[in-house]
């Protein structure tokens, strides 16, 4: 393991995410709101500490491995979150304990949208930019970001690329070169962010909102300049510009890079996971629809589909966004919406869950068991569009999902064991794990009211899923640490 290498790529990250507190700064000194000096406090901080990282290991030359990459890209996350929140702490308004900033920073930088912060409306707009510009710096991955930057200081990237993209098939890059990836990857989260803030502003969201649900909606995060998030708009464009942008970013980003660079649009729809993705949206939100205008949710079959549409994609991508409280639907479709989010967006996406490709590859792997037990001697393959998935893939989806299940059991049990019911219990694990923000039962409109102990698990949660289980649980494997 080489730490100093570890300790001089950490400070480098460090020095470069405290230069994301001066737009907030920017902001509260042109709204005049008070909070400059939360900013300024923070952004000095954090810089301090990642100089005082740095600078002792400056001359260290070695070059990262593998396994130094996981642990760079799990360090920078947790510290990440420590950094994060320190302008929530050294604000007066909202005044927050650490444990509540640090869980609304680690709920921000892993784009999973849980909150601690009631009264957005009245909020500082520094704040209220802030909190939105976490999700969308973590919705790409700062690591990734500086991927594009450390080569020229001379920091290998790949290492970091491969620890800190989701999904299962990471070793595919879009271009030769690494750091032209990350750029690539940049130029297309910016691009649709920019249009996506294009499209609320003609939709008629004022400038600021514009940009800072741009920053959520491209994020797949779910964090509102409103308490009442997209529902505080009641508008069928403006819901419309959201679902079609939580589609896209939904989807595999690789994907978008294709269809750019071959001009056609058709590269989407000759993907198998990205047609599995449609169709699984298509069908959940004709279920949630009808289970509404059947119980009589709503008064008519228009806004029946409309809010059903609505918080399909948003849950089923993880974003989080809402436009009506479906944690107080009746059960079959609040349960299935929260069901939905275990599979997420699809890979290399900024959705959460245990992504569409895995559970595509589950249903095939199942399909070849029962087809094994009709002809014990057949040679089937698990095949993805035409290609067929080794054995190694299969087993390290297995292994994932098993590791997400084991995860789940004993988060779960550990937040019953401070107290809260099993409903509550069930979906704040859920809907941390996942990424998604919005629970049910008492963590549907907020988690404000949950314990410290309970704070503590669920930021845990949020971390593991944003990592993907493998890259923070190798960190525990006795074998890891071994030369």
């Amino acid at each position: 393991m080489k730490l100093l290498a570890v300790q001089k790529v950490l400070g480098l990250l460090l020095v470069v995410f405290s230069a994301t507190m001066l737009p907030p700064l920017a902001v509260s000194l042109l709204y005049r709101d008070g909070a400059t000096l939360a900013f300024l406090w923070a952004f000095a901080t954090i810089l301090a500490v990642g100089l005082l990282s740095w600078a002792p290991v400056a001359r260290h030359q070695r070059e990262l491995r593998l396994r130094d990459g996981f642990l760079v890209v799990a360090l920078f996350w947790t510290v990440l979150g420590l950094g994060g929140a320190l302008p929530l702490v050294f604000s007066s308004d909202p005044s927050l304990s650490i444990t509540d900033a640090v869980f609304e920073s680690m709920s921000g930088l892993t784009t999973t949208g849980a909150t601690v912060i009631t009264g957005l409306d009245d909020l500082a707009p520094s704040i209220l930019y802030y909190r939105q510009q976490l999700q969308w710096l973590g919705g790409m991955g700062i690591v990734v970001l500086a991927v594009a930057v450390l080569p020229m200081l001379g920091v290998g990237g790949m290492q970091l690329y491969r620890a800190e993209i989701p999904g299962p098939m990471k070793d595919a890059k879009l271009t030769p070169r690494i750091t032209e990836t990350a750029k690539a990857l940049w130029y297309i989260y910016l691009g649709l962010t920019v249009a996506c803030a294009l499209g609320y502003r003609l939709a008629g969201m004022s400038a600021f909102d514009a940009v800072g649900h741009a920053f959520s909606t491209v994020a797949i995060g779910g964090f509102s300049t409103h308490d009442a998030s997209m529902g505080y708009f009641s508008s069928a464009a403006i819901e419309a510009v959201a679902v079609v942008f939580m589609l896209f970013s939904g989807a595999n980003f690789a994907l978008h890079f294709l269809a750019w660079r071959r001009r056609s649009p058709l590269v989407y729809w000759h993907d198998e996971e990205f047609r599995f993705y449609l169709g699984l949206m298509t069908l959940s939100a004709a279920l949630v629809t009808t289970a509404l205008a059947v119980s009589e949710t709503y008064l008519d079959w228009g806004e029946s589909l409309s809010k059903g549409v609505f918080q399909t994609v948003s849950i089923g991508t993880t974003a989080g966004f809402t436009t009506a409280n479906y944690y107080t639907w009746p059960p079959f479709p609040a349960i299935l919406l929260l069901l939905l989010s275990f599979v997420g967006g699809c890979a290399a996406s900024t959705g959460g869950g245990i992504k569409v490709i895995r559970l595509l590859l589950l249903i095939k792997q199942g399909i070849r068991e029962v087809q094994r037990l009709i002809h014990p001697n057949a040679q089937i393959p698990v095949r993805m569009g035409n290609r067929s998935v080794t054995h190694r893939v299969v087993d390290a989806v297995w292994g994932f999902f098993s590791l997400y299940v084991a995860s789940f059991v004993l988060m779960y049990l550990a937040l019953t064991a401070t107290g809260l019911d099993l409903m509550t219990a069930f979906s704040a694990v859920a809907a941390c794990i996942n990424n998604l923000g919005p629970g049910l039962a008492d963590v549907g409109p907020h988690y404000q009211s949950l314990p410290d102990a309970a704070k503590w698990i669920l930021c845990l949660a949020m971390l593991l899923g944003r990592l993907e289980i493998f890259t923070l649980l190798v960190l525990f494997a006795p074998s890891f640490w071994r030369n």
